[in-house]
C-alpha cells in the first residue's frame, strides 16, 4: 500500500473528514485491522486565510509547497491538498515535489462523467466560485459547464464557510439558505451540485435534497484511497 500525503488544516474540521474517510475506504476494501498509511502536514489556517483575503496567493503557494516538500521527505508516495480553494496554486505545489498530486476537480469530474452530468452548479468559497482555476478546469479538460450562484448568494455561502463551518458551527438557518440556493441553481439547469468546499459536507447531506450532490471531500478521499491500494 502506498503512503498518502495530506496537506491539511484548511480547515482542520474538514481534514478530520479526510482522515476518517481514507481509513474507512481502506478498511472496507482490505478488511481486518487494515488502515491507511498517512503522512499529514496540517498548516495554520489563520495564516493562510489572511493571505487569501490579501490576494497573496504566491505566499500561500510558498507555504504549501514547503509543507508538500516536508511530506515528500517523510516518505509519502503521492499527495492530496485537503481543500478545494487552495487548488488555485496546485501547479506551483505540484512543481515543487517529485511525487504525484491528485487534483480534487479531476476526481470530481470523473464522477460527474460517469453519471453523464454535463452541467453543474458549484458551491464553494468566493474564490472558487468567482475565479476560473476550478470552473475552467472542469470546462476545458472535461467539457462540463458550470454555473454559480449570484453575488449575494456567493457572499452568504462564503460567510457561512469561514464564520461557521470552519469553526465547527452547524446552524439550521444556514442549511435552509444553502438548500434554497441549491434549488435555484437546479431551476437554472444544473443537473447536479458540486459541494466545492470541503467544509460544506459538514452542513449539507444528500438526504437533505432531491438534487444530486457531489461531495468533493468524499470523492477526493476515495480517489486517494483507491490510488494508494493500486498494486
Amino acid at each position: 500500500m502506498k503512503t498518502i500525503g495530506l496537506l491539511g488544516g484548511m480547515s482542520w474540521e474538514s481534514t478530520v473528514s479526510y482522515y476518517q474517510l481514507l481509513n474507512q475506504s481502506v478498511n472496507k476494501k482490505l478488511g481486518g485491522l487494515h488502515s491507511a498509511k498517512i503522512i499529514l502536514n496540517s498548516v495554520n489556517f489563520d495564516e493562510i486565510e489572511k493571505l487569501q483575503r490579501q490576494g497573496d496567493w504566491a505566499q500561500t503557494a510558498k507555504i504549501l509547497s514547503k509543507a508538500a516538500q516536508a511530506v515528500e521527505a517523510s516518505g509519502a508516495d503521492f499527495l492530496i491538498i485537503c481543500t478545494n480553494t487552495m487548488h488555485k496554486v496546485f501547479d506551483t505545489i505540484s512543481n515543487s515535489v517529485s511525487i504525484p498530486l491528485i487534483h480534487i476537480a479531476d476526481a470530481t469530474a470523473v464522477e460527474l462523467q460517469q453519471q453523464n452530468i454535463t452541467k453543474v452548479g458549484l458551491l464553494g468559497t468566493k474564490f472558487t466560485m468567482e475565479q476560473d482555476f476550478y470552473k475552467g478546469r472542469l470546462k476545458d479538460k472535461f467539457a462540463i459547464d458550470v454555473i454559480v450562484p449570484n453575488e449575494v448568494d456567493q457572499q452568504m455561502i462564503h460567510q457561512v464557510i469561514y464564520q461557521e463551518l470552519c469553526l465547527g458551527k452547524i446552524n439550521d438557518s444556514s442549511k435552509v439558505q444553502y438548500l434554497n440556493i441549491i434549488n435555484r441553481l437546479h431551476q437554472q439547469g444544473a443537473q447536479a451540485i458540486i459541494l466545492g468546499c470541503t467544509e460544506i459536507a459538514l452542513l449539507i447531506d444528500q438526504k437533505d435534497t432531491e438534487v444530486l450532490l457531489f461531495n468533493t471531500t468524499a470523492i477526493h478521499a476515495q480517489a486517494a484511497a483507491e490510488f494508494a491500494m493500486l498494486q
